[in-house]
């Protein structure tokens, strides 16, 4: 996520198509490298508790984005210290492609593909945004968000990062969960080194107003995170 917390800055699949007379371009995640069978059964499972998932367990003020949340959520990102770095937003940061935004995230959770979840004590700001991709027939999922800048550098986004992944590994049933980052974003590359991920070289990196870039590609298995100290086996 963006400084501390820019996991997940950069795409390596085209854009969606534009929706029509929408003038919004929004990226779509790749699926891992690694490829992954789920039974049927394990991928409904997913499905499931990607539905039903309690968002308290990744810790305080967590609630699912929604229509109300399009101008807070707006206001985060608008900063370039926290959008800048971060290629699937839906460009340009207007507060109707915001909404459009927090709908589809809406549209997936319903789908059980994944969730939008923004960090907002009452009456405060939006403090940041995770973006929960999943692929319940591959059992995987990929992570990316932000914070505010006046947080990064804090330990929030390393501390967030790993509770986060734990959570994923843990409540969403994957087995696999794939992270991206710049090239030129070196706190999220050390971040992501320290937490234990494995780097498998770069992704072409797509932004939706077509621009691209590389970026690292790192992946952990559910087992791998487990053996480490901060993922205890689940």
């Amino acid at each position: 996520m963006a400084g501390p917390f820019c996991i997940g800055g950069g795409r390596s699949s085209p854009p969606f198509p534009i929706e029509a007379g929408s003038g919004t371009l929004a990226a779509m995640s790749a699926p891992p490298k690694t490829f992954l069978e789920a039974t049927p059964e394990e991928e409904q499972a997913i499905r499931e508790a990607v539905r039903q998932a309690q968002l308290d367990g990744l810790g305080p003020f967590r609630v699912a984005g929604n229509a109300a949340h399009a101008a807070a959520l707006l206001d985060l990102l608008q900063d370039p210290a926290v959008s800048d770095p971060i290629y699937d937003l839906p460009r340009p940061l207007t507060l109707e492609n915001v909404a459009r935004w927090i709908r589809q995230g809406e549209d997936e959770r319903a789908r059980g593909e994944g969730l939008l979840v923004l960090t907002q004590p009452p009456g405060a700001l939006v403090m940041g945004y995770s973006k929960i991709t999943v692929w319940p027939d591959r059992a995987a999922a990929e992570l990316a968000g932000a914070l505010r800048a006046g947080l990064q550098g804090s330990g929030s986004g390393g501390a967030g990062a790993t509770q986060t992944i734990g959570w994923i590994f843990s409540e969403l049933k994957v087995r696999l969960v794939c992270l991206t980052a710049a090239l030129d974003n070196e706190r999220s590359t050390r971040l992501i080194d320290r937490m234990g991920f494995r780097r498998l070289g770069e992704r072409e990196a797509t932004r939706p107003d077509g621009t691209t870039r590389r970026s690292h590609y790192w992946e952990m298995t559910r087992e791998e995170w487990g053996r480490l100290p901060n993922g205890p086996a689940s």
